[in-house]
């Protein structure tokens, strides 16, 4: 009987980027990042299905690039950076659909509030580099409805708009290296 090697794969910030976004006014679309966040995978081997995968962004770092605006997410009528200084993701399922596709599913964390989540992750490859580290790339998506998490304030204009919409797109493009 053979034992698969687990691969540990950890995340690299200088390589990655965390993004949200969400409509403002119905008409635009405001983008939003977090400057600090860490995950990992672990596989087995170099295939990524049945992987555990976990992440975590700290809220201080927000960034929509408006003072304002971050200081407003980051109060209590949003993510209470104070209270709650990081979001948190937990793979439960991490399942291929074709080929380098995969439909992952986890707990998502936000304030105290839980909810099982999916993404759509496609692996965009493996390679070595030219200092002898191997790196995976990975895009994911996926969507949530903020007002779920707690993420609850809104407020109206006087032509009836909705200022913040619900539905918050999340979009990763990160890279991780082998350890």
């Amino acid at each position: 009987m053979t034992t698969e090697t687990k691969t540990l794969w950890k995340i690299d910030p200088t390589h990655s980027e965390v993004q949200f976004k969400v409509k403002h006014l119905v008409i635009s679309t405001v983008t939003g990042s977090f400057g600090s966040f860490d995950g990992q995978i672990e596989a087995d081997g170099d295939d990524f299905e049945n992987a555990i995968a976990t992440f975590s962004a700290d809220i201080n770092t927000i960034s929509t690039n408006n003072e304002d605006r971050d200081q407003h997410l980051k109060s209590e009528d949003f993510f209470n950076a104070e209270e709650f200084p990081r979001l948190k993701f937990e793979s439960k399922n991490f399942e291929k659909t074709g080929n380098g596709e995969y439909k992952v599913t986890g707990d998502l964390t936000i304030r105290d509030v839980t909810k099982e989540i999916d993404l759509d992750v496609v692996h965009g490859g493996t390679v070595g580099d030219p200092y002898g580290q191997t790196k995976a790339g990975f895009e994911i998506t996926g969507s949530i409805n903020r007002k779920e998490f707690g993420l609850s304030w809104n407020a109206v204009t006087e032509a009836g708009n909705v200022v913040v919409a619900d539905k918050i797109k999340l979009q990763l493009n990160v890279q991780f290296v082998q350890s």
